[in-house]
């Protein structure tokens, strides 16, 4: 299985679960999505393309029929759930289950942004629509991301501290949410008014003590149109960065439906 991280984190986010997914049996692939972390950061282009999910998307796969594996499943966090269900929808023959946290497909999220979303997520449309976004991020990135060592784990704390004090990937990630607003939004415009549906068995898990509630009431709903596979859900007693606050619990989860 590939685990993708959200923003502003790392592969090192994963830092508790990978371990105990391995022991599981499993075989695990942590990367840094494209201009995350360590990952390469290519020059964007006008139209966002180069940082749009379905780029990203074609990324994993490329990553994982390097590594030998022409399927397998893939769990995605936050901005990696994007990747994630980009995957299935864009290469069905690559992914066996899918498995997205903390999130509703991204056009689903954009027609449902009234005042308590603009409010709660202000930072999307700062990221992805502010000139000033660079400029203000870059002269004091922890200030901004304000990264809390004992909360996350030293290594994990000092992984994201060289990411997010590194200019190019600060564009990276301000392209990521440029991407979601325009380019990734039309292809689920597009995915939609086809009728194209994610086939494969899907789990939608989220924080309990996050806001996917407040906002959507019951996530799965809005995933029903989106999945024509089996659906489950899984609500993680957690805040918004699972993976680092209950891992114990979003393994359990993630093992039993990925047997």
């Amino acid at each position: 299985m590939v685990l993708l991280h959200g923003h502003p984190r790392t592969h090192t986010t994963w830092y508790r679960v990978a371990p105990a997914l391995a022991g599981a049996g499993f075989t695990v692939v942590c990367p840094d999505l494209r201009g995350y972390g360590r990952s390469a950061k290519p020059v964007p282009d006008e139209k966002h393309e180069t940082y749009c999910d379905r780029a990203m998307a074609a990324d994993i796969v490329a990553l994982m029929r390097a590594l030998g594996y022409r399927r397998f499943a893939v769990v995605g966090h936050d901005r990696g759930s994007y990747v994630a269900y980009r995957t299935a929808l864009d290469h069905p023959d690559s992914v066996s289950r899918l498995d997205v946290l903390d999130s509703v497909p991204i056009l689903e999220a954009l027609e449902r942004a009234g005042a308590k979303f603009a409010t709660a997520w202000w930072h999307w449309f700062f990221l992805g629509a502010s000139p000033h976004a660079e400029r203000v991020i870059t002269a004091d990135p922890l200030a901004w991301y304000r990264p809390d060592e004992k909360a996350m784990g030293p290594d994990n704390y000092r992984d994201l501290v060289r990411a997010v004090t590194d200019p190019a990937t600060v564009r990276a990630m301000l392209e990521d949410y440029r991407a979601g607003l325009t380019v990734d939004r039309a292809h689920d415009e597009a995915d939609r008014a086809a009728g194209r549906v994610i086939a494969c068995p899907t789990l939608v898990a989220w924080s309990a003590k996050d806001d996917m509630e407040d906002l959507y009431g019951d996530p799965v709903g809005i995933w029903r149109s989106w999945v024509s596979g089996e659906l489950i859900s899984a609500r993680i007693e957690s805040g918004h960065h699972l993976a680092e606050e209950n891992p114990g619990q979003l393994v359990e989860a993630l093992v039993r439906f990925l047997r």
